[in-house]
């Protein structure tokens, strides 16, 4: 089943996404301190945390009348107030975690979000898509998840799938499918139909005439590859074989796409693939194993003067990485870091979980790593935290700290460069 394999593939190389030794401390001796000066707090700081609280609580009642309101205005006659209260849901469900407020309302907003998808157009369509998919993993992937996913899965399949819709809609649709069917899929037929939908959305069908597709609609082509690489990270084996054998030689001809982030999604699934195969201890070879290299040699050292200086040094940059997995099996480690956490993105199957998330949720993706429970067993970070407001304060750099951080690295960095500009002078 997807959420037993999902499980199982997250308690692999999980153990190390958790606060490093050094922090550990740092962070007990904040909790002593903070401990300690509890303790001689006298009776004028209890009464300025008893206001502090009291504070809390009344902006938590006036965000939840907010929500409230947005919730009612989704269903307003207007498309500009329709759109208005669900920038203002994305907003919220983005960057709060809000399941209790959402638990006896959920019913009410699914049936909201459904008559957008049904009735509303284009930008109203791709906003509901977004609010449905930040609804979904709000929920988890308990009974309430499954509940709302498979209420609205034919809706965004129909959406996905409907040729005249707005690109904007359909992208957005591509987003929701993977994300929900990553988070609430309890039987492998949602899987399967979702990765066979999103398929059909990148695979060379729609690029038979040299490839002028992806061309035409890049950002549609880039959610759809984005969704169907995420749920391949939930695939039981034997239907991960499947793709293995026939599906993944859909891939190489997305390489020549002239959409740069196209080019470096099929990459990234590329070398997925090749994880998954040899967590499976599975071979993936074929007859155009030579030039698949070759071709990555070519993205990775590529130098067209046509293209964008960012864009062709994020290419390079990753396609090295890409290339030397695939040939040594190395992976370059990346580490994000959140209040007094981190965890580490060591593998290809993780680092694509944490883009898929991080595009959904924008800048809350550090609050909801560190407060939403499904994300934390997803990357294995175990319960949230338990900080109160003191430790949090003494946790906080202060701008003092920054500035000094900030000029030190400033006067290495120059020495640095001075050095190299040096160099290059005495040769001219």
């Amino acid at each position: 089943m997807p959420r037993s394999r999902r499980a199982a593939r997250r308690g692999t190389g999980s153990a190390r996404a958790s606060s490093p030794g050094s922090e550990e401390d740092a962070a007990s001796e904040v909790l002593s301190h903070c401990s300690s000066a509890s303790e001689s707090a006298g009776p004028a700081e209890e009464g300025a945390g008893s206001e502090a609280a009291s504070e809390h609580g009344q902006e938590e009642e006036e965000a939840e009348d907010r929500l409230k309101e947005h919730m009612d205005n989704v269903l307003d006659k207007s498309a500009k107030a329709r759109q208005a209260a669900l920038q203002g849901l994305r907003l919220a469900l983005s960057s709060r975690t809000l399941s209790e407020f959402l638990l006896e309302r959920r019913l009410t907003l699914t049936d909201s979000l459904e008559k957008c998808l049904k009735k509303g157009k284009g930008e109203e369509q791709a906003l509901a898509g977004s609010v449905l998919t930040l609804l979904c993993l709000q929920m988890g992937s308990g009974p309430e998840g499954e509940e709302v996913f498979r209420s609205l899965k034919p809706l965004l399949v129909s959406v996905l799938t409907d040729s005249t819709a707005s690109p904007s809609a359909r992208q957005s649709c591509a987003t929701a499918l993977g994300m929900c069917c990553y988070i609430a899929a309890a039987d492998l037929e949602d899987l399967v139909s979702c990765l066979s939908c999103l398929e059909g959305i990148f695979s060379p069908p729609s690029t038979g005439e040299g490839g002028s597709a992806p061309a035409q609609h890049g950002p549609l082509h880039c959610s759809a590859l984005q969704s169907w690489s995420l749920l391949l990270t939930i695939c039981p084996p034997s239907h991960l074989r499947s793709i293995l054998d026939n599906r993944w030689l859909q891939l190489p001809p997305l390489l020549t796409s002239s959409s740069v982030a196209l080019r470096i999604l099929a990459g990234e699934t590329i070398a997925l693939l090749f994880e998954l195969a040899q967590d499976l201890e599975e071979d993936v070879c074929h007859q155009d194993t030579e030039f698949l290299c070759t071709q990555l040699k070519v993205l990775a050292t590529e130098s067209n003067k046509y293209r964008a200086k960012t864009d062709r040094r994020r290419q390079r940059s990753i396609f090295r990485d890409i290339l030397r997995f695939i040939e040594t099996g190395e992976y370059q480690e990346e580490t994000v870091r959140f209040g007094l956490e981190c965890m580490y993105l060591d593998s290809w199957a993780r680092q694509r979980t944490y883009q898929a998330f991080k595009e959904v949720l924008g800048s809350g993706i550090h609050h909801h790593l560190q407060n939403n429970e499904l994300l934390r067993e997803i990357f294995g970070l175990g319960p949230p935290l338990v900080l109160d407001a003191a430790a949090l304060k003494a946790s906080k750099v202060s701008r003092f700290e920054k500035h000094l951080y900030n000029s030190a690295a400033f006067k290495a960095r120059t020495k640095a460069r001075s050095r190299v500009r040096d160099k290059r002078a005495d040769v001219l």
